[in-house]
């Protein structure tokens, strides 16, 4: 059985870290309420950072809501995400999407990612 864990090595956890993927993000995912920048790392493993802010979405337990549903996305695909670092943005009325159908889109986000990723590695060989 592998480890479904979400340990303190699969997060992004400072500031520097965040700076570097907003800086050099190499792939944007879309998704109805949400914005994902991933760029590589050399790890062997995702991590994942979250930035739910105030702005976009105002209770707080609409933000907890989003981040415990992303964080499980990731952890279940963990195997099968590459090597990146995503950072997870909010927009304006994410709050307003059901937990099944984020759920569905954050699927549908890491699928777009692991073939943005595939398709730059078969161009760079």
């Amino acid at each position: 059985m592998t480890n479904q864990g979400f340990p303190r090595g699969l997060r992004i956890l400072t500031a520097g870290e965040y700076r570097h993927v907003f800086e050099h993000a190499s792939f944007r995912i879309h998704g109805k309420g949400l914005l994902a920048l991933a760029t590589p790392n050399d790890l062997g493993h995702v991590r994942v950072g979250l930035v739910f802010s105030k702005k976009n979405v105002r209770r707080a337990v609409d933000r907890n809501r989003l981040k415990r549903l992303t964080r499980e996305s990731v952890r279940l695909r963990q195997q099968w995400l590459p090597a990146v670092d995503i950072v997870v943005l909010s927009r304006k009325g994410v709050h307003e999407i059901d937990s099944e159908t984020l759920a569905r889109q954050l699927h549908g986000m890491w699928r777009r990612l692991e073939k943005d990723v595939k398709r730059q590695l078969e161009h760079q060989q």
